[in-house]
């Protein structure tokens, strides 16, 4: 799994459509997950910190857990089917832990309000993620292949005798 952190909201261009974005820690790759108008703004509120006068369903939500002593361990986004992303919210109460589905944009909603971390899949990073800087990726690439184009049969067989002489 990867830990990603939310980088904020974005309009995909031709439709419109609010995104949330969600980012690697070594801001290399970034996962856009199309939400609706609301949770939009329901993100961006908890993003700036907002506190609404009166608790909206998120909050409510968030209240709730925090009366019944529970916690949001993590969210985990967990799969990608037919163009839907699904996750789950893992909350723990002392030694029990229980998963339950929920939409990814709710999930992260209340990933925020609680301070709790996002994880990806690893298989759902590598499906529906883009570099967000291709030079670096680029240039990473090219110093990989400038490594094995430099390599000699030779480096493997004086590293391993190497290792058999010490041991």
């Amino acid at each position: 799994m990867i830990e990603m952190k939310v980088a904020g909201i974005a309009l995909e261009a031709a439709s419109r459509s609010p995104l949330v974005l969600l980012r690697d820690a070594s801001e290399r790759r970034q996962l856009p997950i199309y939400i609706a108008h609301d949770q939009a703004r329901a993100i961006m509120s908890a993003i700036e910190n907002q506190t609404p006068p009166r608790p909206l369903t998120h909050d409510l939500l968030v209240n709730i857990l925090d009366e019944c002593d529970l916690m949001v361990e993590r969210v985990v986004i967990h799969s990608l089917q037919d163009n839907t992303f699904y996750a789950i919210l893992t909350i723990r109460q002392g030694e029990v832990r229980k998963e339950i589905d929920a939409r990814p944009s709710d999930a992260i909603v209340i990933a925020i309000r609680t301070r709790s971390p996002i994880w990806v899949m690893e298989e759902v990073v590598a499906d529906a993620s883009y570099p967000v800087d291709t030079d670096a990726d680029e240039a990473e690439r090219q110093a990989f292949r400038d490594f094995l184009s430099n390599l000699r049969p030779e480096d493997f067989t004086q590293r391993g005798q190497s290792k058999s002489s010490e041991g």
